[in-house]
């Protein structure tokens, strides 16, 4: 596997599956079991978003941030701070989550 990108780890946990990338203006949802990427999270993706993620990767943030908070509540891996990830992942890519060490990468 190749290493896509490197963030913070903020929930423990390893993940495979399709990444959806969600950009910051757009409206988008996730199917129950996609990895969601994105900027940063909020309150307002809860619903429709957050609770169907099976891990979730973020450009922004720290160890107490939304998302890293969130995760841990739901019991999902959770990378942090990666700076690019929203850039670096390809909507669609099949990736694995690594929230113990902070990394994501790209399945083979």
């Amino acid at each position: 596997m190749k290493v896509i990108v490197k963030g913070m780890a903020a929930s423990p946990g390893k993940a495979k599956g399709v990444a959806r990338v969600i950009l910051p203006g757009t409206r988008r949802s996730l199917k129950e079991g996609e990895i969601l990427v994105a900027y940063i999270t909020n309150a307002s993706m809860f619903v429709d978003i957050i609770s169907k993620a099976k891990a979730i990767v973020t450009d922004e943030g720290g160890i107490t941030s939304h998302p890293a908070i969130v995760a841990r509540e739901l019991g999902v891996p959770c990378v942090v701070a990666t700076k690019t990830a929203t850039q670096k992942i390809k909507d669609g890519q099949r990736i694995v989550v690594d929230g113990n060490q902070g990394v994501i990468y790209g399945e083979n």
